[in-house]
């Protein structure tokens, strides 16, 4: 925005950033404490998220590698049931989620963890992108396991209620109940400042950069701000009125047109550069083990792109299983085995296509970053700067894409906030009451801040959404290790019911069987 028409934002910024810095820089000292490997400050809290993508993992015998066919027949709705509960199908409840995902975590995130760690963070992304396929597994299932239907056939569902509700069968209800509270809350706070300011405030920026600039582009002032926010505002309003079925008919759109039109993009920059294509992930590899210029060596590039991977991912965190639990389907596991592609696609498909973009394309940014890390300088490596440096690479080999790129950064931003509504949505419900007049007022609050992302940075809220979205990470994760073993037994009944399906079995069969299984267990735990 001009600067003659934005001293009174610049003035609201100042206020509001005041008053929350204290409350950010202290939870974020607790959130993301680090401790010091070999020279290298790692946060504690992406160390959570690995390792937990590591126990799950092993827990379940590598199920995001021997279960990848399953997955992909699920999503393609071999298995589905018109009659099953619920209100979107596998393909849609997929792209619901992945819409929340996929965005400046795999245009910027990227870009900033090449730019810190580089090329080689690559190669850790995509490690931590298959471990988190586990986690997105198990959360995913317990997410529609315990999910609640209302009066009108609306799904509720998250980590509020598979927390509560499932420790509270194996003994720990008070335990649950904390848990819930904190991750509806942690993930609440997130809604209005990370996934719904954040995302409207960095796509002007990218609108304003193609229009003119900060001294020419209309959308630089006020009034084209405000006119840029609420049409933003209003197309978000009329998705989320229309509920979770609206947003799915949306997203199952939106996420594949957005995704081919970004992977085709980076697909050009590849084959117009196939003979680096060698080169570029022999760079990636070796880097991982030898980077150059990286502070803390190997750990460093490995914090780093764990680091970058798990803030794009969301694994763990507890916010798909909201979307999933909407999902059509008798079998809990049937949509954590969907759920599974969502990492695979964020951060091993998309992020990697970016890095390559990058690596191959280079542009004077890329250039700058890599000579000031090989100097042991500091490079300003912000999210703009992230975008920046992918939007040059971009510019370096096809000077036509950042105007397409721009497109792909509001489509992504739209997504994104439509999806984060409706994860608030379900959180304001559990903390506030499930009512009309509470999602009244909840509508229209969220469509304000919107309005308000247009206008105002207002950095600090924004950190203090980050803590509080890994916050949520802390009580969903600690949920998750005491449900595993229901998450194991609905596996199994998936997969019973797979094989059954494919030897010809009818539905019919299969439930008859399966309720005298049940019927059996319970026999034998009354014995």
């Amino acid at each position: 925005m001009a600067s003659s028409e934005t001293t009174w934002t610049d003035s609201v910024d100042e206020a509001v950033n005041n008053v929350f810095e204290p409350v950010a820089t202290f939870l974020g000292d607790i959130v993301f404490y680090t401790v010091n490997i070999f020279g290298t400050d790692f946060p504690l809290i992406v160390g959570w998220l690995v390792v937990a993508g590591l126990v799950f993992s092993a827990y379940f015998g590598l199920a995001q590698v021997r279960h990848l066919k399953v997955a992909y027949r699920l999503v393609r709705g071999k298995y589905d049931q018109k009659d099953a509960p619920g209100e979107v199908n596998h393909f849609q409840a997929l792209t619901s989620a992945v819409s929340g995902t996929v965005g400046l975590g795999n245009i910027a995130g990227v870009a900033i963890a090449i730019s810190i760690g580089g090329p080689g963070a690559t190669f850790w992304m995509i490690l931590c992108g298959l471990l988190g396929m586990a986690t997105k597994f198990v959360e995913c299932t317990l997410g529609v396991k315990y999910r609640e239907f209302n009066a009108d056939g609306t799904v509720n569902g998250g980590p509020m209620l598979y927390l509560r509700k499932g420790l509270a069968e194996r003994g720990k209800a008070g335990l649950g109940k904390v848990l819930a509270i904190g991750a509806a809350a942690s993930l609440l706070f997130f809604t209005f400042f990370g996934g719904n300011l954040f995302q409207v405030n960095q796509s002007l920026e990218q609108v304003v950069s193609v229009t003119g600039g900060q001294d020419d582009s209309i959308f630089a002032t006020s009034g084209g701000a405000i006119f840029f926010g609420l049409v933003l505002a209003g197309l978000v309003a009329l998705v989320l009125i229309g509920g979770m079925k609206s947003i799915g008919a949306v997203t199952s759109r939106l996420v594949p047109s957005m995704a081919i039109i970004y992977v085709i993009a980076c697909l050009l920059v590849i084959t117009f550069n196939i003979t680096e294509v060698p080169s570029a992930l022999g760079t990636i590899f070796t880097e991982a083990f030898q980077p150059e210029g990286v502070a803390g060596g190997v750990i460093g590039a490995l914090i780093v792109g764990f680091q970058r991977a798990a803030f794009s991912n969301e694994a763990g965190i507890g916010s798909a299983p909201i979307a999933h639990s909407a999902v059509k389907t008798k079998r809990p596991a049937t949509e954590g085995l969907v759920a599974m592609l969502e990492p695979f696609i964020d951060t091993v498909i998309i992020c990697t296509m970016t890095a390559l973009t990058i690596v191959i394309a280079g542009g004077p940014l890329y250039q700058q970053t890599r000579d000031a890390a090989i100097k042991g300088e500091e490079f300003d490596t912000g999210t703009g700067a992230g975008i920046s440096i992918t939007s040059d690479a971009f510019d370096t080999a096809l000077p036509w894409f950042p105007y397409i790129l721009t497109v792909a950064v509001v489509l992504f931003a739209f997504s994104t906030v439509i999806t984060w509504g409706y994860y608030g949505l379900k959180c304001w419900g559990y903390l506030f009451g499930y009512s009309k007049t509470g999602e009244l007022v909840y509508k229209v609050l969220f469509s304000i801040i919107i309005v308000t992302g247009a206008l105002l940075s207002l950095g600090t809220l924004v950190s203090l959404a980050d803590s509080t979205l890994f916050m949520a990470a802390l009580f969903n994760i600690l949920g998750l290790y005491f449900l595993a073993p229901v998450v194991r037994k609905e596996l199994r009944k998936v997969l019973n019911y797979v094989r059954r399906r494919d030897a010809g079995e009818s539905e019919e069969e299969i439930e008859a069987a399966e309720a005298a299984e049940e019927a059996q267990e319970a026999s034998l735990r009354k014995a």
